[in-house]
């Protein structure tokens, strides 16, 4: 089994990339943990604002955003020198963030809608109104859709990036939460916490063509580039993997409260945060076996996976 070990780093093999980094919010220290995985170490704690709960990576990947949930604020992080660069005002109780190449985009939980921060100048330029309680977001890898779950209308609401207006919504599950994309842009990936299953949904007819009971209380999920769906299910400590349809392939136990999902962009590894153990468990992407986890954080939640 190929598996990160603390102070070992990766198998030289070129399966993996120069670097990847893994960045996680810790809402209980107000903090930002980076975690080099070539070296095996956490990096840097980065302070950020209050209670910060959603991580997403630039396209570059030179940039990570974190929601502030507490004082209503974006935190925009160099990855390079691993600081806060910019600390930008958006809505009510910030939550999910996505980012194409010139926008990010923020879930406002408690204001309803989506503020669009300019990654050039960190400001916000429009405010989008979604449903009630928008959760997560993701983008397109082409950057011209973003999609944003809507916790309280049971939805998915489809944003058109170049006119940044609402084009479509999606009928989902009960309390949508998580929001994955497969590599190619074809399959849409959405955790319902309220009935413990997964929608899978076609983005060129906007319509979901299957849903698959996973564990308890399913909250982050991700997609790895070989198509391989990953599922934290809070509720019952494990980790659902499904392959690119939704069908399920195994179930892997983690340690307490999993939340977050992040999939690295090599097919290597699963990192998935642990709220309750201030943990991150790592998961081969391949094999579904776990590796050793590593320490982060007070209440790790938001999870980013970047080189």
């Amino acid at each position: 089994m190929l598996a990160v070990l603390a102070g070992t780093g990766f198998d030289a093999s070129p399966r993996w990339p120069t670097r990847i980094q893994v960045f996680v919010a810790n809402s209980g220290s107000d903090t930002v943990t980076a975690y080099d995985t070539r070296l095996g170490k956490v990096t840097a704690t980065i302070g950020v604002g209050d209670y910060p709960t959603g991580v997403g990576a630039h396209p570059s990947g030179h940039r990570v955003y974190v929601t502030n949930e507490s004082s209503n604020t974006l935190s925009v992080i160099d990855t390079r020198s691993l600081a806060v660069v910019a600390t930008v005002p958006v809505g009510a109780n910030p939550f999910g963030v996505a980012a194409t190449p010139t926008h990010a985009y923020v879930t406002n939980f408690g204001s309803g809608n989506v503020t669009v921060v300019d990654t050039a100048t960190n400001t916000p330029v429009k405010t989008i109104p979604v449903g009630r309680f928008p959760h997560s977001a993701v983008a397109s890898p082409d950057g011209s859709r973003v999609y944003v779950t809507n916790n309280g209308s049971d939805s998915v609401t489809v944003i058109d990036a170049r006119s940044q207006t609402p084009v479509d919504t999606i009928p989902v599950g009960v309390f949508p939460s998580g929001i994955a994309l497969s590599f190619d842009g074809k399959r849409l990936y959405v955790a319902n916490t309220g009935d413990d299953t997964v929608t899978v949904i076609d983005t060129g007819s906007n319509r979901p063509t299957e849903v698959t009971k996973v564990g308890n209380a399913p909250l982050g999920v991700s997609v790895t580039p070989g198509g391989r769906v990953h599922v934290a299910n809070t509720g019952s400590d494990t980790v659902s993997i499904l392959g690119p349809g939704g069908k399920p392939l195994d179930v892997v136990k983690v340690q307490r409260m999993p939340e977050g999902s992040g999939a690295a962009p090599d097919d290597s590894f699963v990192y998935i945060t642990n709220t309750g153990s201030d943990t991150v468990s790592v998961i081969d992407a391949v094999s579904g076996k776990p590796a050793a986890p590593f320490t982060v954080g007070d209440r790790p939640e938001g999870v980013a996976v970047t080189t």
